[in-house]
C-alpha cells in the first residue's frame, strides 16, 4: 500500500520525485542538525491521484491526521487551539522550482477564537490581528480563488484613512476592522463564511496547493522550462513560525554566492518585522542581508555558518529562506539556487578550485543554453547614453525594447515581433506570460531575491529591480525620474542587468567577450580577458577532452566555414549548393530550365560550373585539411525562377505596352509547367538529378575540379558528396555511379587521387527503415532532420508552426516543437532503426546529423546516445554543441559507473 505522507525526518534530499524539491530539502536540513520548523509532507503521489481521479487518495485523510496528532504532541498544542494555537503553513513543493508559480497559505488555525489566544501568547494584539488578515487574504485568493485586488484595495484605503502609505502604521484596531472586511469579502465573493474550523482549512488549502499545479501560469512556466507536466507537487505542512513579531523578528532570503555573478561573499535581503512573503514579493524594499549583523549579530553568525555548512554538504551555490522569531532562527527552505549563465561558469570553476567538484562534475553543472546567453552582446560602455536610474542588478545582460506596463500588453506586443521592457513596481506570479514576452523587466521595488529576480534569471533575461528612483505610474502607463523626465508606454528604453542601469533610448552593443574569445581575439590569460573567459576556457576544453561527438558547422560560404573553424568545427557537415544559385546567377538557372536540347543544356551547366567550383575552393581553403560535405543540389527548380504572379503581370503588362517579352512568355510557361502542388514531395534532390541530365554531373565536377586545383597549391581538401533524398537504393547507386565517374575523370586529368566518399542524405521514413540496402552504396549517411521531421509527421513546416503549433503545446500535444528538439519517440526511434542497421551492412559507416537539431542540446545528448559520430549545426552554434557533446559524454560514464 502506497504511503502518502512522510515526517521530514524520515525523508532526505535524494527523495524529489516522491517529496518535491521544498519537502526533500527540509528533511535533509532536518537530518543534519539544523533549526528547521517541525513538519510533514503529502506526497506528490498524492497529488497525481487527485488530479487524475478528482479526489484524494482514500487512505491520504488518515494518513494525515496521524502526522498532525503527532505533530501536535511535539509542540505541546493543537491546531487552531483557542487559548494557544498550533498554527501552520501549507506550501507546494514540485521536484523542480517553480518560483511562485503554484500556491503557499500562511497562518492556517487562525479563527476568530484562537486570534485572541494568539495575541495572549505573542503578547501583541496587532501582530495576532495582522497574523488573521493575512490568512483570510492568502486563504480568499489562493484557495476561494477570489479578487486578490479586492483584499489589496481595503488596505489602501485603511491606510488613506490612516494619513499613511506604510502597513506598519496600521494598529491592532485598524488589523481587526480589516479582518471583518476581508471576512466580508469572503462572504460575498464565495458565498459561504471564512471555515472557523482548522483542519478544514487545511483541508481546503492542501487542495488549492494540488489544483494549483494545472494553473495557467504554472502550466506556462513548464513550458518555458520544460518541466514534465505529469509530476504533480508535494504539499508541506510546517509550523508556523514568526517573523512579524517586532524588530527582533524578521525575514530573509539568502544565496551562498552571488547568483548573478558567481562571486563569494554575504547576499541576500533581509526584512524587520515581516513575513517571507513580504520579501520575495517585493512590496516593501529590504536591507542587504550584511545588515543582519548589526540588527542581530547571534542570528547573523549562526546563519553564516548555517550556510556554510549547506554549501558543503549541497556542493553548490544554495538559496535559502529563513525567519528570525524573536531572536531565535529557523530555516525554512534551501534548495540549489537558480544563478546566471556567467555566475554558472565562474561557481563551477570556483568549486573545483575549492575540492568540492572534479572537472566532469563541473561540466554538468553548465549548459550548453548557458553559453549561448554568455555569446549575446552587450552594451558599449563607451557609448553616449542618457542614464535615467540605478537600480539593483538582478540578472545581466543588456535588452531594448518598448516601455510596456502590464503583462498582457507585453505578451501582446511581444507576439507581434516588438521588442518590449516589461516595466512595473514589482512583478507577481501573474506577469508571468509578459515577462517570457519581454526582452527583459524594470522593477521599481524588489532586490536580488525578489520574484522579477528569482524568475529573470531562471529565464536568463536581463532584469533590473528595485529602482527607487523611478515612480511608476501604471494608471498612466507612464514613470517619471527625479529630474521630471517621463517614458510612456511605447517610448524605447535600455536596461543593462549587469550594471542596473536604466537608460532613454537604444544604446548600441558591443560583442560578448566570450564571442571574442571563441573568434581567437581574446585569449583566455590575457589582461583583456575577464574571470567569466577564464571560466568559459576551462569547462570548454575538458568538455572538449572528454567528448565522443565530433561537431561540424553548416556553412555555404568560406566566411561562414571560416568562422565555424575559428568556434571549434572539425568539418563542415552541410554544405548547400542551392544558395549558390541566386543572386547574379539566376538567369543562368533559368537558361538551363529553357534549355530546348541537350546542347543548350550542357552550354548553361558549362557556364555555372567555374563558378560553383570557385565557390567551393573557398570553403575548401578555409576549411584546408577538415572535411566538408556538399550535398548536392535539393530544391526544386521552380524556386530559383521568378514568382509565378510577378512574372504573369510582367508580362500581360509587357505586351500591353508593346514591348518583347518573349523569354518572360518562355519563362511563365517553364514555371507553370515546374508548378506542384506540393514541392516538397515533388521533383527535388536526387529526383531532380535523375531527370535534368549533366545537373549533378556539373556539380561533382565542380567539387573535384576544386578539390584537384587546391592540391596542386599544396593544400588538403577533404571533399564529401552527398546525394539529398534518396528514398531507395536504385536512386543511390546509379547517382553514385555517375559521380564516381565524374571524380575518376578529374582525378584522370589533374594525375591526383582524391579518394571523395560518396554518401547520402537520410531524411525521408523510407529511407531510414532500409538503411540496411541504402548503406550498400553509401559511404556516409548524414540525417535531415528537419525533412526527416516534416515526413515522418506528414507535416509542412513552413504552413503548419504558424497555422496550429501554438495550440499544440497549449493543448500539451507537444511538449517542445519537434523541429526545435528531436521527437525521439517517433523521429529518434527511425534514426535508431537506421543507425543500426546501417552500420549492420557496413560496420565502418561514418554517421552524423545536419539538421537544426544538431545544434539542440536536448538532441545533442540523444546522437551522442545512438552512437553518431557527429553533429553539424549553424557556426553560432558551435561552441554550445561542443559543451553539450562533453556533457553528454560525462553523462553517459556516469550512468555506466552506477
Amino acid at each position: 500500500m502506497p504511503k502518502y505522507v512522510y515526517d521530514f525526518a524520515e525523508g532526505n534530499k535524494d527523495m524529489k520525485d516522491l517529496l518535491g524539491g521544498k519537502g526533500a530539502n527540509l528533511a535533509e536540513m532536518t537530518n543534519i542538525g539544523l533549526p528547521v520548523p517541525p513538519g510533514f509532507i503529502i506526497t506528490t503521489d498524492a497529488c497525481r491521484h487527485y488530479l487524475e481521479q478528482g479526489e484524494e487518495p482514500s487512505d491520504m485523510r488518515d494518513e494525515v491526521t496521524a502526522h498532525l496528532e503527532a505533530l501536535e504532541q511535539e509542540m505541546g498544542k493543537k491546531l487552531g487551539q483557542a487559548d494557544d494555537p498550533l498554527l501552520v503553513s501549507v506550501r507546494s513543493g514540485a521536484k523542480f522550482s517553480m518560483p511562485g508559480m503554484m500556491e503557499t497559505v500562511l497562518n492556517i488555525g487562525l479563527t476568530d477564537r484562537s486570534v485572541q489566544g494568539l495575541a495572549k501568547q505573542a503578547g501583541s494584539d496587532r501582530f495576532a490581528w495582522d497574523s488573521y488578515r493575512r490568512l483570510l487574504q492568502m486563504f480568499g485568493k489562493t484557495v476561494l480563488d477570489i479578487d486578490g485586488d479586492l483584499f489589496e484595495h481595503a488596505i489602501d484605503e485603511a491606510k488613506q484613512a490612516k494619513g499613511t502609505k506604510n502597513d506598519l502604521d496600521l494598529d491592532a484596531s485598524d488589523m481587526a476592522k480589516l479582518v471583518e472586511q476581508f471576512k466580508g469579502i469572503v462572504r460575498e465573493h464565495s458565498g459561504a463564511d471564512f471555515p472557523q474550523d482548522p483542519r478544514v482549512q487545511m483541508d481546503m488549502a492542501v487542495r488549492a496547493v494540488f489544483d494549483s499545479w494545472n494553473a495557467d501560469r504554472a502550466v506556462l512556466y513548464r513550458r518555458q522550462e520544460r518541466i514534465p507536466a505529469d509530476l504533480g507537487t508535494a504539499v508541506n505542512i510546517v509550523t508556523m513560525v514568526f517573523g512579524n513579531l517586532g524588530a527582533d523578528s524578521g525575514t530573509g532570503v539568502a544565496f551562498t554566492r552571488d547568483p548573478a555573478s558567481g562571486a563569494q561573499g554575504v547576499y541576500g535581503d533581509y526584512l524587520q518585522n515581516a513575513q517571507g512573503e513580504d520579501v520575495v514579493a517585493g512590496i516593501r524594499n529590504t536591507v542587504p542581508l550584511a545588515d543582519l549583523e548589526q540588527i542581530d549579530k547571534a542570528s547573523y553568525d549562526q546563519l553564516m555558518d548555517i550556510m556554510a555548512t549547506l554549501e558543503r554538504h549541497y556542493r553548490d551555490l544554495c538559496d535559502i529562506e529563513f525567519t528570525i522569531e524573536r531572536g531565535k532562527l529557523w530555516m525554512l527552505q534551501t534548495r540549489v539556487g537558480k544563478r546566471t549563465a556567467g555566475a554558472a561558469f565562474r561557481i563551477a570553476t570556483q568549486l573545483i578550485d575549492e575540492g568540492l567538484i572534479d572537472d566532469d562534475e563541473a561540466v554538468t553543472r553548465v549548459t550548453g543554453a548557458q553559453l549561448a546567453q554568455l555569446m549575446f552582446p552587450r552594451f558599449d560602455e563607451t557609448a553616449d547614453a542618457e542614464r535615467l536610474a540605478k537600480g539593483v542588478n538582478a540578472s545581466p545582460g543588456a535588452a531594448v525594447g518598448k516601455a510596456v506596463f502590464d503583462s498582457a500588453r507585453a505578451a501582446e506586443l511581444g507576439n507581434q515581433g516588438e521588442a518590449v521592457i516589461l516595466v512595473r513596481r514589482e512583478t507577481n506570479p501573474d506577469d508571468l506570460s509578459g515577462m517570457i514576452a519581454a526582452e527583459g523587466v524594470l522593477t521599481s521595488r524588489g532586490g536580488k531575491t525578489s520574484h522579477a529576480a528569482v524568475v529573470a534569471r531562471g529565464m536568463g533575461k536581463p532584469c533590473v529591480c528595485g529602482a527607487e528612483e523611478l515612480t511608476v505610474d501604471l494608471t498612466k502607463r507612464s514613470f517619471t525620474t527625479p529630474d521630471g523626465t517621463v517614458v510612456d508606454e511605447g517610448d524605447v528604453i535600455s536596461i543593462d542587468g549587469s550594471s542596473g542601469d536604466v537608460y532613454k533610448g537604444e544604446v548600441p552593443v558591443v560583442p560578448s567577450p566570450v564571442v571574442q574569445y571563441f573568434e581567437g581575439e581574446l585569449a583566455p590569460d590575457s589582461d583583456q580577458a575577464d574571470d567569466l573567459v577564464a571560466a568559459v576556457h576551462r569547462i570548454m576544453s575538458h568538455a572538449d577532452e572528454r567528448r565522443r561527438l565530433g561537431v561540424h558547422a553548416n556553412a555555404d560560404t568560406s566566411d561562414d566555414a571560416a568562422r565555424a573553424r575559428r568556434f571549434g568545427a572539425a568539418g563542415i557537415g552541410l554544405t548547400r549548393t542551392e544558395h549558390m544559385f541566386l543572386g547574379d546567377r539566376r538567369k543562368l538557372v533559368e537558361d538551363l530550365v529553357l534549355a530546348d536540347s541537350q546542347d543548350a543544356r550542357q552550354r548553361a551547366l558549362d557556364k555555372l560550373e567555374p563558378l560553383q567550383r570557385e565557390d567551393f575552393k573557398g570553403i575548401f581553403a578555409a576549411m584546408d585539411g577538415l572535411p566538408v560535405t556538399v550535398r548536392l543540389i535539393d530544391p526544386p527548380l521552380h524556386e530559383f525562377l521568378p514568382d509565378l504572379t510577378d512574372l504573369t503581370v510582367e508580362v500581360a503588362l509587357g505586351e500591353e505596352r508593346g514591348q518583347d517579352v518573349s523569354r518572360q512568355r518562355t519563362l511563365l510557361d517553364a514555371v507553370r509547367r515546374l508548378h506542384e502542388q506540393n514541392p516538397m514531395l515533388g521533383l527535388r534532390g536526387v529526383r531532380l538529378g535523375l531527370v535534368i541530365d549533366g545537373l549533378f554531373g556539373m556539380q561533382v565536377k565542380a567539387i573535384a575540379e576544386a578539390a584537384a586545383e587546391l592540391r596542386g597549391e599544396g593544400k588538403d581538401p577533404l571533399p564529401e558528396v552527398m546525394i539529398p533524398l534518396v528514398g531507395a537504393v536504385q536512386e543511390l547507386e546509379i547517382t553514385r555511379d555517375d559521380a564516381a565517374r565524374v571524380i575518376a575523370d578529374v582525378e584522370k586529368e589533374h594525375g591526383v587521387e582524391l579518394g571523395i566518399p560518396i554518401g547520402t542524405m537520410i531524411e525521408l521514413p523510407r529511407a531510414a527503415l532500409t538503411a540496411g540496402q541504402i548503406a550498400e552504396a553509401a559511404e556516409f549517411f548524414s540525417f535531415g532532420t528537419n525533412d526527416l521531421t516534416q515526413t515522418a509527421w506528414g507535416f509542412s513546416r513552413d504552413d503548419v508552426e504558424g497555422a496550429f503549433f501554438s495550440q499544440y503545446l497549449d493543448r500539451g500535444i507537444f511538449g517542445v516543437s519537434p523541429f526545435e528538439t528531436l521527437d525521439r519517440d517517433g523521429v529518434g526511434r527511425l534514426v535508431r532503426i537506421a543507425v543500426e542497421e546501417g552500420r549492420a551492412t557496413r560496420p565502418e559507416l561514418h554517421l552524423g546529423v545536419c539538421g537544426e537539431h544538431g545544434g539542440d542540446p536536448d538532441s545533442v545528448h540523444f546522437f551522442h546516445e545512438v552512437g553518431l559520430d557527429y553533429v553539424s549545426c549553424s557556426p553560432f552554434s558551435v561552441p554550445v554543441a561542443r559543451l553539450e557533446a562533453g556533457r553528454a559524454a560525462v553523462e553517459t560514464a556516469g550512468s555506466d559507473s552506477r
